[in-house]
């Protein structure tokens, strides 16, 4: 049975850490011009929801100055997302924005902008040792709050702050800047750009969480069950997941399920109490919020509710099999097994384990739904990792992709169907960058690098938009006509019309005699998302509509 017990845990480990690699792989590239990496620690404490007193929170930087006078004056600081055990790097972090051959944060240093990489390592505070990649979102959010007084103080000139938040990175960005504002504090940031990040929740397929706990728990190997605690049960990924494996387990036990809890639901005591805190908090209200996200504006699913994802029987070895059976979560309002693990010794059966679950009549299960995706073979080293398991485990595989930000989610759109077409206007953000199909959580392209590129060099006349609602659509989506209802009961004579995609690229530029209240524009775009710029006599105006 050892053999069997350490090809279990060889199989845990990988999937595991396949949970953790939520970001992608950064190429591993030399750095240009490096500083040095510092310690910084939070002047904010915090208390988790089931901690016992407060601790101050910790995390290093490295300040990465621009190529064109080295001077601290233009700071742009990129934040670590969710990254258990701290194996993602400083380094890993800045070369997470490479794409296509280039990177985002060597083109902005050469225009002569400073990047800051804080990233959220292990720490020991108070006797408490704490992963700081998977603890609390909030005592990062002070961690930074740390960083941002030290940049304002520090950096030469006025210039305002800009702040990158990948995946996680984008909740702890949201939390600081907004507690900043609302306890008095002036965070002096001109910009938050939030990329791909579960403002609504993020998914792991529950398939996926109660077969690496199960494994863990009938493994009986405490390391096993410590990588299960550290990450899956981690405080950040309590606070994030929509769904949780520790609201459905039976009342004693450590893995067997509850069958009366098959509903989706988040961790107990976490996931309601930080969604409640972060909407409390909104939105920083002094800051441009824009967002770039990895899920489809067409409304394109991961696969289809309740299809299966692997079906198989695995080779332990010594005479040892398992069948593996797992499943999506099912269409609305229905049930499906989901997972199935059942071991046998030359044939005859030695223990089994299943799990069910049951979708809302509101939305089919999240596992299909459009959104930054993750790969479960990519995750585990995809084929030839060496481990014979686990490449049987791949090429059985159905359905390697699930949806882990959804699209919804990354746009802050607070809406029961995980498949609803976004509508920009319904977000929060007064600029998006959504791609066409869904993408790689958190991959930078050639698009979505220069939508950043925009907001970050200000070309969309930004700065001159007035917020006063003198322009409205009539409707939107628009239909083969753009209509424009002049909110005014003297329309300018003169009037500019520029669209741009999501990327900032013009399409078309027309000056109108504004004489009517409505104005109409033909156009010949191809369905997705727009940003129409209206400027008149007085100021500037934005308006964001979709094609269908």
């Amino acid at each position: 049975m050892k053999s069997y017990y350490i090809l279990l845990f060889a199989f845990l480990s990988c999937i595991t850490h396949a949970q953790s690699s939520f970001m992608k792989e950064s190429p591993d590239r030399p750095i240009a011009n490096r500083g040095v990496v510092t310690p910084i620690v939070a002047s904010i404490s915090y208390q988790g929801y089931e901690e016992t007193q407060p601790y101050f929170g910790e995390g290093e930087y490295e300040i990465f100055l621009d190529n064109v006078d080295g001077v601290l004056d233009k700071p742009i600081i990129v934040l670590d997302g969710f990254d258990p055990g701290d194996g993602r790097d400083i380094a890993g972090l800045y070369n997470s924005l490479t794409f296509d051959g280039d990177n985002l944060a060597d083109i902005v240093r050469d225009e002569g902008f400073d990047i800051v990489i804080l990233n959220a390592p292990q720490y020991t505070t108070d006797g408490k040792d704490i992963d700081g990649g998977a603890d609390y979102i909030q005592r990062n959010a002070f961690v930074l709050i740390e960083m941002i007084n030290f940049l304002n103080a520090e950096k030469v000139g006025d210039e305002e702050l800009v702040v990158l938040g990948p995946s996680m990175g984008g909740l702890i960005a949201r939390y600081g800047l907004s507690y900043m504002e609302q306890n008095a504090m002036d965070p002096e940031t001109r910009l938050y750009i939030s990329f791909d990040s579960p403002h609504r929740g993020a998914n792991i397929p529950m398939s996926l969480q109660y077969l690496i706990n199960y494994l863990a728990e009938s493994s009986g190997d405490p390391d096993a069950q410590a990588i299960v605690q550290n990450v899956l049960n981690s405080p950040a990924a309590k606070e994030m997941l929509i769904d949780h494996l520790l609201a459905h387990l039976l009342a004693g036990s450590t893995f067997e399920q509850d069958p009366t809890k098959l509903l989706p639901e988040g961790a107990p005591n976490f996931r309601d109490a930080f969604q409640t805190e972060l909407d409390n908090l909104g939105f920083p209200q002094t800051v441009r919020n824009v967002a770039m996200v990895n899920g489809s504006a067409l409304g394109t699913t991961i696969g289809m509710p309740g299809m299966q994802l692997i079906d198989t029987t695995l080779d332990l070895g010594g005479g040892i099999t398992a069948d593996v059976n797992l499943h999506f979560m099912p269409e609305a309002g229905q049930t499906n097994n989901i997972t199935t693990f059942n071991t046998f010794l030359v044939g005859i059966p030695v223990a089994t384990f299943g799990a069910d679950a049951q979708s809302f009549a509101t939305s089919d299960g999240v596992d299909s739904a459009p959104g930054g995706t993750s790969n479960i073979a990519d995750a585990l080293g995809g084929a030839g990792s060496g481990n014979p398991v686990i490449d049987d485990f791949i090429a059985a595989l159905d359905q390697e992709e699930y949806c882990f930000i959804p699209v919804l989610s990354s746009l802050a759109i607070d809406e029961d169907d995980w498949y609803t077409l976004p509508n920009p206007a319904d977000s929060p953000f007064v600029n998006t960058y959504i791609p066409d199909v869904n993408e790689p959580h958190v991959a930078v392209t050639a698009e979505s690098a220069q939508f950043a590129l925009n907001e970050i060099r200000q070309i969309l006349g930004i700065g001159e938009v007035s917020n006063r609602n003198s322009y409205l659509l009539v409707e939107n989506p628009v239909s083969e006509k753009i209509r424009i209802l002049l909110n005014t009961s003297n329309p300018s004579n003169s009037l500019e019309v520029t669209a741009y995609n999501m990327a900032g690229q013009e399409l078309f530029s027309q000056k109108l005699v504004a004489s009517q209240r409505e104005i109409s524009i033909a156009h010949s775009l191809p369905s997705g998302f727009y940003i129409l710029k209206l400027k008149d006599v007085d100021s500037s105006y934005q308006l964001k509509f979709l094609v269908e």
